[in-house]
């Protein structure tokens, strides 16, 4: 179905979402930090249907690598996961750039269906 990207530091949920998202098909790359996932998509040049990652994370986080993806990669589709609302008003500032922002923790029926959401926004 799609190409996926899920970039998260914490294993457990990292691997939960991927798995519940293969699941349904799709083709899941993981990262664990927003470096690595930065450097994924600039190796795939952009080539990810969505990329649904963390916000707070040590090197990179969710933000940074999203800005930073988006002046590379315009039409790169990006949804955000956070546990911590003052993160969440920081993704605010994204509007344009966000998809969706998921609070966790979140079900693997949310985490499929937010996905799925977002992936026919553009089919």
């Amino acid at each position: 179905m799609a190409k996926l990207l899920i970039v998260e530091d914490d294993e457990s949920v990292r691997t939960l979402a991927a798995r519940a998202l293969e699941r349904d098909g799709h083709n899941v790359a993981i990262a664990a930090d927003g470096a690595q996932g930065l450097a994924l998509i600039r190796q795939a040049h952009g080539g990810y249907d969505l990329v649904v990652s963390d916000i707070r994370m040590p090197e990179m986080d969710g933000i940074e690598m999203a800005t930073a993806a988006a002046k590379q990669f315009p039409a790169m589709k990006i949804m955000l996961m956070t546990g911590y609302a003052d993160q969440r008003e920081r993704a605010e500032e994204l509007n344009g750039i966000i998809l969706d922002v998921v609070q966790k923790p979140f079900t693997l029926a949310e985490i499929r269906a937010r996905v799925g959401r977002a992936l026919s926004c553009f089919a």
